[in-house]
């Protein structure tokens, strides 16, 4: 795979080289993975060029061909899949069974996408007193896709398969610290056949004076942005004069909620799950666990034995479980939240430190962490921590677990642990998050809509919704 070459920028069907590039590492070992080309704002402009050109033609090839191109795609991504996977692990650091998982997942996505497109039609309404109306759908025009690192296969595919799908032409930016891999994405979607101007992307050092450029211009018609809330909340004041439709996907403060009845081996899995992937550097992580209070140190109990169990290491040597974080800003702000939880009474019942315990490993590592006697005024229940910390609180009833679970500024994910069908209903009907998995770690899957509440984002992503926000609506009414 071709990591070395500079010419990861896609303009108008074109690889281009860029005049300057910068260096990709391993968050690991900090040694370099390879160079991209360092894009400009001119480059991402020539490809709004090649992407309103493309616009016209584009929504005129059938569905049937769209989602060709697609499964094509995801194909490829399954024939390809191992050596794609050392190559994400090489430049984002997570293990590579998490890194093979996440793009098998990002193929399925491409073959949900390919059949969205034949379901994104409109409707004929019964006719009214003056004739008949219709509600039509159409491709939303040439939109710009900003992509994570921590997840830079299957944020990139999603999102290039649902505007592709709809037929609206798209530019991608990925992360600056994972963009090898969405490279080689785009590439083998550029494989495929696409039309010049369809796909483009621009690997760039210098984000914002790339998406700065792009905002600026009234012909961008949809922005879809994965990332910081901070971040998300700039890109919806940038409509000084005009609005274009704006799809987010922000920060998360996830909790998890075991009630007394649950099924204590299984919810241990479960929350360890959805903590640890990704050494916790995901939106949809846990970040708070409630635990009834009559199981609390059983349940505490088997977490422990599970997480003592998950080996730091390398992405890529066998039986890694905890990968690094991404950078030494994510240490410091892990590091930050367990003194502050510390201070104020927390009891670290595992970890809790920094890990070095390999020889050329110079990465941000941070060893798996328990913690206890956790205050709802401390840092780690109020900031999204993105890293491998879980913090454990009890309480005594079911309003209380919810009250303090939907006390945060954040709606994206939430987790409940349970066997009583009516609780369960309940708890899920009041939680205030747009995906909740219910004795399901992973609750996030093509076929559902993904996305969340108040400050965690707007427009959903997969699911029969995903496809509407590359669609605008026209009414037509008929007076015959």
């Amino acid at each position: 795979m071709p990591t070395d070459s500079w010419a990861t920028l896609l303009v108008d069907g074109q690889w281009r080289p860029g005049a300057t590039s910068f260096e990709v590492v391993d968050p690991a070992t900090l040694e370099p993975v390879g160079r991209a080309a360092d894009g400009t704002a001119r480059d991402a402009l020539e490809a709004l060029d090649a992407a309103c050109a493309a616009a016209g033609p584009w929504r005129s090839v059938t569905v049937e061909e769209r989602g060709g191109y697609l499964r094509r795609a995801a194909a490829a991504i399954r024939d390809r899949v191992d050596a794609l996977a050392e190559l994400l692990t090489s430049e984002n650091g997570k293990p590579l069974g998490e890194a093979r998982a996440e793009l098998l997942g990002s193929a399925r996505m491409l073959e949900w996408s390919a059949e969205e497109a034949r379901r994104a039609g409109g409707r004929v309404l019964p006719a009214s007193p003056n004739g008949p109306g219709l509600v039509l759908k159409s491709p939303v025009g040439p939109a710009l896709a900003i992509t994570p690192w921590n997840f830079p296969a299957s944020m990139l595919i999603r999102k290039i398969g649902l505007a592709l799908a709809a037929g609206a032409p798209l530019i991608v930016k990925p992360a600056e610290q994972t963009p090898l891999i969405a490279t080689e994405l785009v590439r083998i979607l550029h494989e495929t056949g696409l039309p010049a101007g369809v796909l483009q992307s621009i690997t760039t050092s210098r984000p914002a004076e790339v998406a700065g450029a792009l905002l600026a211009d009234p012909r961008l018609r949809k922005v879809s942005f994965t990332g910081s809330t901070e971040v998300g909340l700039g890109l919806l004041r940038n409509t000084d004069t005009h609005l274009r439709r704006t799809s987010l996907e922000l920060g998360g403060h996830s909790p998890a909620i075991v009630f007394a009845d649950a099924d204590l081996p299984a919810a241990a899995a479960g929350v360890v799950a959805a903590k640890f992937f990704n050494a916790g550097q995901s939106c949809v992580a846990v970040n708070r666990l409630y635990v009834h209070r009559s199981v609390h140190d059983d349940l505490l109990d088997l977490i422990e034995e599970k997480v003592a169990a998950l080996r730091v290491g390398h992405g890529a040597a066998e039986g890694t479980g905890i990968g690094p974080l991404i950078d030494q800003a994510g240490l410091d702000k892990v590091e930050r939240q367990v003194a502050d939880a510390v201070a104020g009474g927390a009891e670290v019942r595992l970890g809790g430190r920094r890990w070095s315990g390999q020889d050329g490993l110079k990465g941000a590592f941070y060893e798996p962490t328990v913690l206890t006697g956790v205050g709802d005024d401390m840092l780690v229940t109020r900031e999204e921590t993105f890293g491998p910390v879980l913090p454990v609180y009890s309480f005594d009833t079911d309003d209380e677990a919810v009250t303090r679970a939907n006390d945060t500024q954040y709606g994206l994910a939430a987790y409940l642990f349970g066997r009583d069908l009516s609780r369960l209903w309940t708890a899920a009907d009041r939680l205030d998050f747009g995906v909740i998995g219910v004795n399901d770690p992973a609750p996030v899957r093509p076929e559902l809509p993904f996305g969340g509440m108040r400050n965690s984002g707007q427009e959903r992503e997969g699911g029969a919704e995903g496809i509407e926000a590359f669609l605008e609506t026209k009414a037509i009414a008929i007076k015959l």
